[in-house]
């Protein structure tokens, strides 16, 4: 089986190029294969995301959707006016924060979790090796 990455854009916001976000994707998974779904999504659909799997009322950045179907591993929703709220709080480039997401959101569909304070510590690690290899910053460096 294959790595098949669908990226939908469903804000009119300013989100990287679906290549990208799918070349990131891919280095998450690493050797897992199957479909993978990433949404990027405005505000009012990642507010309803969040409040229906997660009885939350507000959009959160990033949510992973494991899935159980044969040869699926899951989906994703990235929710824009976050990730770029973020970004600049954080004094980030846009891009690199949705690549965080990205990988972010994959690790979880992987079974990566950061419950506990070993499992965060694997799970950043992770994604900062991941991030690394496309020249992007580790995204829990705190930034003067």
């Amino acid at each position: 089986m294959v790595q098949v990455i669908d990226v939908q854009v469903g804000t009119n916001m300013n989100v990287p190029n679906e290549e990208s976000l799918g070349d990131y994707a891919k280095a998450a998974m690493e050797t897992e294969t199957g479909a993978l779904c990433i949404r990027v999504v405005g505000e009012d659909e990642g507010r309803a995301l969040n409040f229906q799997f997660c009885a939350k009322n507000r959009p959160t950045n990033v949510l992973s959707f494991v899935s159980e179907l044969p040869g699926s591993l899951g989906d994703i929703a990235i929710c824009a006016p976050v990730v770029e709220a973020e970004a600049e709080t954080q004094s980030k480039s846009i891009a690199d924060h949705y690549a965080h997401m990205v990988v972010h959101g994959v690790l979880h569909l992987r079974g990566f979790k950061h419950g506990n304070a070993v499992q965060t510590s694997l799970m950043e690690e992770r994604e900062i090796e991941i991030l690394r290899s496309f020249g992007i910053a580790d995204p829990y460096e705190i930034y003067d």
